[in-house]
């Protein structure tokens, strides 16, 4: 059933935010897009901190938000949690009292309070650092305590703003892991907000690609990344991607025609990963291979690979091993040919 039906709206000076986003109960919705996507914005109009300028936010068959109706929800009144990037935890207060402080906001006394802070603390792993203070914690231990504050008033949405930023690569790790077990037990609604694809994948049941205010692409994990429709997504997935016109196996970009298993007709994506371009200091012969000549702009490590980066007809990525590279001598300015066999690519309608 769903929890939320939004459209946010949302103009800030030359940006307009308008975005349509439903979300299921118990379900987990990753919102991703790249800097000044307007990931924020959206995050922070649920949460009643920046005013609507057109568009509803309704959850759970209630109404927050209606600039056309003049209705506004203030921000305390949301039945709304909030894990900040920055957890925000009050410095002068104990874990306890920290999480206990949504609770008390919420009418109940100050007995019960502390005694549900003190449960969410065992559940999120926490118990016995009730009487630490914010200072006294590590980045992992203040991220569960921020889960738990927001938890504690039990939320219809919970919004988690880029909740394993702050966090280094050992602990964010953990933490994952902690984070989805927690998620997958809150009834409620979830917005994930990141520009990380690992957390999104792990994290979320749905993905949402926002871009230029506007979303571009939604779906499964499986359908965003077999699927890309921009440069974003496909960067963020580690395709090539490339907008052409089909005619049954064949499709045209720009002065490049590239032949493709899937038969299509009319404006199309292709699609292969960097891994699945050959590199030759010929043209190779007698190869059932698209194949086009390129000039190397950049070599960079790539894992265990070198990414090459290659000018011509299309720009495109290759990933080849250091013993290939070092076999064909490969430098920046140094001309190629670049091959991907046809069932390598991806072709869909655009």
């Amino acid at each position: 059933m769903t929890a939320l039906d939004a459209h946010i709206v949302v103009d800030r000076g030359t940006f307009r935010l308008d975005a349509p986003l439903r979300i299921d109960r118990g379900e987990v919705v990753a919102l991703l897009g790249p800097n000044g996507a307007g990931k924020t914005t959206a995050l922070r109009a649920l949460a009643g901190l920046q005013p609507l300028t057109g568009g509803h936010i309704t959850l759970d068959g209630e109404t927050l938000d209606n600039p056309d109706r003049r209705l506004w929800t203030p921000t305390e009144n949301r039945p709304i949690g909030v894990v900040f990037q920055d957890y925000l935890l009050f410095p002068h207060l104990t874990a306890l009292d920290n999480v206990a402080f949504g609770p008390r906001r919420h009418g109940v006394d100050r007995h019960t309070a502390k005694r549900e802070a003190a449960q969410w603390l065992h559940r999120v792993g926490l118990a016995g650092y009730e009487k630490r203070k914010p200072r006294h914690l590590s980045g992992g231990q203040a991220q569960r305590v921020a889960l738990a504050r927001a938890l504690a008033v039990r939320p219809q949405l919970l919004l988690l703003d880029e909740p394993l930023a702050a966090l280094d690569a050992r602990t964010r790790l953990d933490t994952r892991a902690e984070l989805h077990h927690h998620l997958g037990d809150h009834p409620g609604a979830t917005l994930l907000v990141t520009h990380d694809p690992l957390d999104a994948l792990v994290l979320a049941d749905r993905l949402v690609i926002i871009e230029d205010g506007r979303i571009v692409q939604e779906g499964d994990a499986a359908t965003i990344t077999a699927r890309p429709r921009t440069d974003y997504v496909a960067r963020l997935v580690g395709l090539n991607l490339y907008r052409g016109h089909a005619d049954g196996h064949s499709v045209r970009i720009d002065d490049l025609t590239l032949t493709v298993t899937d038969e299509l007709f009319g404006d199309a994506f292709v699609a292969f990963p960097p891994a699945a371009v050959a590199l030759h200091p010929n043209r190779p012969d007698g190869s059932p291979r698209n194949t086009w000549p390129a000039t190397i702009t950049g070599l960079q490590r790539h894992g265990d690979n070198l990414r090459v980066q290659l000018d011509g007809p299309i720009v495109v990525a290759a990933d080849i091993t250091p013993a290939a590279a070092a076999h064909l001598d490969l430098a920046p300015g140094r001309a190629v040919w670049a091959a991907v066999k046809a069932a390598e690519t991806r072709a869909y309608p655009s």
